[in-house]
């Protein structure tokens, strides 16, 4: 029995060092200053700082809030601590999204961080030592391609992606105490990668400008983000963009907080803790995150470069070439400090993702933590493995679009009406304020209550019914036309089926309909995942009326 005691955080810090680390991830550094370029520089950090404050502090006050209360009843994981709230049986299903949602994003998520733990070994073999930028990108290329390999199989993919898989599941088989260790390591060094980093990003200024790219300047590339441009602020398409960034960057949406948060002690402070996890997302995102990639890209090779060609895989198809500008030593280090950010990023969120299967099987089936973690680890390898072997045919893309997107809006929208609307926001209000170390303005019960739910609301309609080219005014003019990006047509791979219809060469064909029979399977999968923790939620419910603990 000594195995099943209670599992606790051992200090304030490690929970907020853990708390931020589950929300600062690869999409700090990746996916951020991709989505400020492509939605117009400083444009885009208003309504990203607004959503910030109506939606993204909200949610982490009513996620903090829903895990303590669980925690107090004994829950460590979304379906029964959302039970707690309401006595209408379905919420508990819709709770599944908690545990499910973790495990789908963990598949494929774990394959990038896969990534950086390989980039960090090539970084330091030499591996990108007088390679052409065309050369590096083509690296990359070979990395995740199985085309590139005699057997149709990506061995060095497969190799680094089941390491990272061992190492988290080796730490998560330590508890909390192991999520807390590596978040009070890893957080520490991926800020100090960052400064390094960010430093090296301010002072190069026009020193990186060659023949090619007369027009290089890091500090252009920063003015084009912090200019701010009002006119965006009637664009439909950036607010989405930046509350959809909201979701990425916070970590809401997942169950991963209130799982963490059900650990806290019932009358320990979560007002102040989820603001100060919050800031320091913020801080690493919008001050670290945007002075990287970004001044660094200007710096070498122009603004007019960076909005063309700015995109997720920039990290890995271009910062290794602009590194080697620095010099054969100072590249390396770059190097390793560029991918061991990204690393620590990327393993303090994926940890955060074990740990609502693991409360949910200790709570309800009695498994150790060590059971738990090693049940994870597998079951994320089944699901995950088809994300690296069929990358190129788009399983990764269906992951990360049905379990890493919808899914976030759907069960953040729920739970906000859940605590807002249901269980009350009188009751809600007070189990923020329990214990709390500062005094929240009562205007966010007003906020809570109505605008973070219209926000939300907004989020999901935009993404279920989007116009053609995102053209919301033009879509009020003239009529609506879904865009192919739009749920609805995303459900019926209306993209997909439009371009098999448009082709005319054999071999095109062959490979856009080989691409919709993997999203098929795909979908296949995730289905599979919900419907098998869907019954598990019913089994343990059956035992807990067997038992005795719930009364009908």
């Amino acid at each position: 029995m000594s195995s099943l005691k209670k599992d606790s955080w051992g200090s304030r810090v490690g929970l907020i060092l853990a708390m931020a680390g589950n929300a600062v991830g690869l999409g700090n550094f990746l996916r951020f200053p991709v989505q400020a370029v492509e939605n117009g520089g400083g444009a885009f950090i208003i309504p990203y700082l607004v959503c910030f404050l109506l939606m993204g502090i909200p949610l982490l006050w009513i996620e903090w809030s829903t895990g303590r209360l669980g925690g107090k009843h004994g829950h460590h994981s979304t379906p029964f601590i959302l039970d707690t709230m309401d006595k209408r049986k379905f919420w508990k299903y819709l709770g599944v999204f908690g545990i499910f949602t973790n495990i789908a994003v963990a598949a494929y998520y774990c394959y990038i961080e896969s990534w950086t733990m390989a980039y960090v070994y090539h970084s330091i073999a030499g591996t990108f030592d007088s390679m052409k930028q065309s050369e590096v990108a083509a690296f990359f290329g070979s990395y995740i391609d199985i085309g590139h390999s005699t057997t149709g199989i990506p061995y060095e993919a497969i190799i680094f992606y089941i390491l990272c898989l061992l190492l988290n599941t080796f730490i998560l088989s330590r508890g909390l105490a192991g999520v807390e260790k590596a978040a009070k390591i890893g957080m520490p060094l991926l800020i100090i990668f960052g400064i390094f980093l960010a430093f090296k990003g301010l002072t190069l200024g026009t020193s990186g400008a060659t023949a090619e790219h007369p027009d290089a300047n890091a500090f252009e590339g920063l003015n084009f983000l912090w200019t701010p441009q009002y006119d965006s602020l009637t664009n439909p398409k950036v607010w989405l963009a930046a509350a959809g960034q909201i979701f990425f960057t916070l970590s809401v949406g997942m169950g991963t907080i209130q799982c963490y948060a059900s650990y806290v002690r019932s009358k320990d402070d979560i007002a102040l803790n989820a603001v100060s996890a919050g800031f320091m997302n913020e801080f690493v995102e919008v001050v670290l995150g945007s002075l990287i990639v970004i001044p660094i890209a200007a710096g070498y090779l122009g603004v007019d470069w960076l909005k063309e060609n700015a995109g997720f895989g920039m990290a890995f198809q271009t910062m290794p070439y602009l590194f080697e500008q620095w010099g054969p030593a100072l590249s390396v280090i770059a190097g390793v400090m560029w991918f061991g950010l990204l690393f620590f990023a990327g393993i303090t969120s994926s940890l955060a993702m074990g740990t609502p299967w693991m409360g949910f099987m200790r709570d309800e089936f009695k498994w150790d933590q060590n059971k738990g973690a090693w049940s994870f680890g597998l079951i994320t390898l089944i699901m995950g493995l088809p994300t690296v072997i069929y990358f190129q045919q788009g399983v990764f893309d269906e992951y990360d679009y049905w379990a890493g997107t919808v899914s976030l809006v759907v069960f953040a929208l729920a739970e906000t009406i859940l605590f807002a609307w249901i269980f009350g926001m009188n009751k809600g209000w007070k189990e923020i304020n329990q214990g709390g170390d500062i005094k929240i303005p009562s205007v966010y019960r007003f906020i809570i209550k109505w605008v973070t739910p219209l926000l939300l609301l907004f989020v999901f309609i935009g993404s279920l019914v989007t116009p053609l080219n995102n053209d919301w005014i033009g879509a009020i003019q003239n009529g609506w036309v879904l865009d192919n990006s739009s749920i609805i047509k995303q459900l019926t791979n209306a993209g997909l089926k439009e371009q098999i219809a448009a082709a005319t060469d054999p071999a095109v064909i062959k490979t856009l309909e080989e691409k919709l029979h993997y999203s098929l399977i795909a979908r296949f999968m995730l289905v599979a995942l919900f419907a098998g923790i869907s019954w598990l939620v019913y089994v343990a419910y059956q035992k807990r009326i067997k038992e005795g603990r719930i009364k009908l």
